[in-house]
């Protein structure tokens, strides 16, 4: 039972999520997260047969640090599941045009992810110490790690969606296109949603929104991405928790030649300062600003303005579909949480014939999976996304190939 068993490594810019899950029974056996690695309060917790367990670091940590502690002092104690690790896989959130599946690590795709870094540089370096430092820690394991690609699943958007009005040689050149990211977990809650449906998947049609502090919206047309709207870098698309989504690029000009502000600070202020925290001027936290909704006004026009471009983003990608829309998806932790910008947002999206059901919508949250629709409406399904398992699996499958 324990025999094939993968390590899953989820580095983010100051937090690590971790797993280690049997791909073939789907059961996640051991889980954990860290995070807050900036400050004081960082800490370790993990979970693995119901037992819970939570160190506190008391000092400013990194992914190194983390992982060493984790292999070391966690997994190297607990033998039954250590020994039965077969393979590592690691999820990367920008694979350029290079990778359009899954890949064996080695010298050349390490390379090629530095290569991308430029795409995610809040991303893609710090999941490279993860793999560097997972080569050192499980040396038995150096030629069984799996790069996961939250860009690949976005590898069959067509030119029409991946081009940008730019001169073409800025594509053919430089490959400055859209590439998307979130693919992980939109193929899985599509797939998902697909056999919820009971539709074949290579016929499914939907419009995946995965919803958090990074957000991003998918049209899947018979099973594939066809347009998503994060582009070049996940800056693009939908209002985030610090990020800004669209604007005019021309804002950035302004900032720099009239109001003196150099280029890294301004991206700074876009990627960090910028959605939802720099329109409230208090918190990214959508569990705040939900349950503060009706009390301040500036929180009640910033999420005005999220589930402006989030209703937007979907009706424009209706018409991409070239049948039946087949289901509407929340996902992430706010598309799986938030009873009020589910109902906000499809109450928006009348003229699409999608109604809400507010006694189901409202029963749907803490992992909950199911339909939130009236029975004359088009489906809409919320469904907890697992990108872990999906890597688990992705990560299985190429080792045993």
């Amino acid at each position: 039972m324990l025999k094939k068993l993968v390590f899953v490594i989820n580095c983010g810019s100051s937090s690590l999520k971790f797993s280690i899950i049997n791909p073939l029974k789907k059961e996640v056996l051991f889980y954990g997260l860290a995070e807050c690695f900036q400050n004081k309060n960082s800490y370790i917790k993990w979970n693995t047969k119901n037992i819970k367990k939570k160190v506190k670091f008391n000092k400013k940590t990194n992914h190194k640090i983390v992982l060493n502690y984790l292999v070391e002092k966690v997994l190297k104690k607990n033998t039954l599941l250590y020994n039965n690790i077969i393979a590592v896989g690691h999820r990367i959130v920008h694979g350029g045009e290079k990778f359009t599946h899954s890949v064996i690590i080695n010298q050349k795709v390490i390379k090629a992810i530095e290569k991308a870094s430029i795409f995610a540089p809040l991303h893609n370096p710090i999941q490279l110490i993860g793999i560097k430092e997972i080569i050192k820690l499980l040396p038995k394991l150096k030629n069984k790690q799996v790069a996961v690609f939250d860009t690949a699943f976005h590898q069959t958007i067509p030119e029409t969606s991946f081009l940008y009005a730019l001169p073409i040689k800025l594509y053919k050149k430089y490959k400055i296109r859209r590439y998307g990211a979130h693919g992980t977990s939109h193929k899985y809650v599509s797939m998902i949603a697909a056999k919820m449906l009971n539709i074949p998947f290579n016929i499914f049609n939907c419009i995946s929104c995965h919803l958090g502090n990074g957000s991003s919206v998918t049209v899947i047309n018979n099973g594939k991405s066809i347009d998503t709207s994060m582009g070049l870098t996940p800056l693009e698309g939908l209002v985030m928790g610090t990020r800004c989504g669209n604007i005019d690029p021309a804002i950035i000009f302004y900032m720099n030649k009239q109001l003196s502000i150099n280029i890294d600070k301004i991206y700074k202020i876009l990627t960090e300062k910028s959605g939802m925290l720099g329109l409230t001027n208090i918190t990214s936290d959508f569990r705040y600003l939900e349950e503060n909704y009706l009390k301040n006004l500036e929180i009640k026009k910033a999420i005005k303005i999220f589930i402006h471009y989030l209703s937007k983003y979907i009706a424009s990608y209706s018409i991409l579909i070239k049948k039946k829309i087949n289901a509407i998806i929340f996902t992430g932790g706010i598309g799986e949480n938030s009873i009020l910008i589910r109902e906000k947002t499809i109450k928006k999206l009348k003229i699409l014939n999608i109604f809400l059901d507010k006694k189901l919508n409202n029963k749907m949250i803490h992992g909950k999976s199911g339909l939130i629709n009236t029975v004359n409406s088009i489906p809409i399904l919320v469904i907890p996304t697992n990108e872990e398992l999906m890597i688990a699996q992705d990560t299985f499958k190429i080792i045993n190939n």
